[in-house]
């Protein structure tokens, strides 16, 4: 039976926790639950939604698209989170794309449901907007790392995020797996620049990989690299 949402534990990491009884029901008996597997895609930049997206279980990367065609991946998000918020609040079209990095399942929470609650419930529209400062907080933690770090210490650090953030496997490989191009566009650099650089982490045993797996060997040799030493 599908999870209600006044009975979901995944809503107490989001703003839908300000919700009270009865608003959580009208979302209950309007959201539409969707499964999706690895690499389709939530929705694209420049659609217009009509409703946001709560992250039930899974990941999905939200990148844009440069001019020059390059893709910028500039977050991962995963259980718990709601995506699509500023846009359908915005009333704008998407600035960024959503493609599923795992198996996925989000519910699907139409625009009516969220925009009236707003006017209703300023405990809401107060977590709301905490929820769209600390993106905004995150999207400014982006723009110095890239500025002011090296190719390298941006690539160790997203490794570091990884492991704390998804864990490990049991043969100690990143539970959540990225391709290298992924990672180049983590990090904001050429596919060719990244391989190298990873190559270069496992020769000095760093790490360790196993086609696209990565295993974190030297936790300590990466932190001392993100620090500058």
């Amino acid at each position: 039976m599908e999870t209600r949402c006044e009975n979901c534990i995944i809503r107490q990491f989001n703003s839908l926790r300000a919700m009270s009884k009865e608003e959580l029901k009208i979302v209950s008996d309007t959201k539409i639950t969707k499964t999706l597997k690895k690499g389709e895609v939530l929705f694209e930049e420049g659609e217009k939604l009509d409703g946001v997206f709560c992250v039930r279980d899974g990941v999905t990367k939200l990148s844009k698209l440069s001019p020059n065609g390059k893709n910028q991946i500039v977050k991962l998000a995963s259980k718990g989170e709601v995506i699509g918020q500023r846009s359908v609040i915005a009333e704008e079209s998407t600035n960024l794309s959503a493609i599923a990095v795992s198996d996925m399942k989000v519910c699907y929470i139409p625009k009516n449901a969220i925009v009236s609650t707003l006017d209703s419930n300023p405990n809401f529209a107060l977590e709301v907007l905490r929820h769209m400062a600390h993106d905004l907080k995150e999207a400014d933690n982006v723009i110095v790392n890239m500025s002011q770090k090296t190719v390298k210490q941006r690539i160790a650090e997203a490794f570091m995020y990884l492991k704390n953030n998804y864990g490990e496997d049991d043969n100690g490989f990143l539970a959540l797996s990225l391709s290298r191009e992924e990672y180049a566009n983590v990090v904001g650099t050429a596919t060719e620049s990244c391989i190298r650089i990873i190559s270069e982490f496992k020769k000095k045993g760093l790490i360790k990989s196993s086609g696209k797996k990565i295993g974190i060997i030297n936790e300590k040799g990466l932190l001392n690299l993100i620090e500058g030493f």
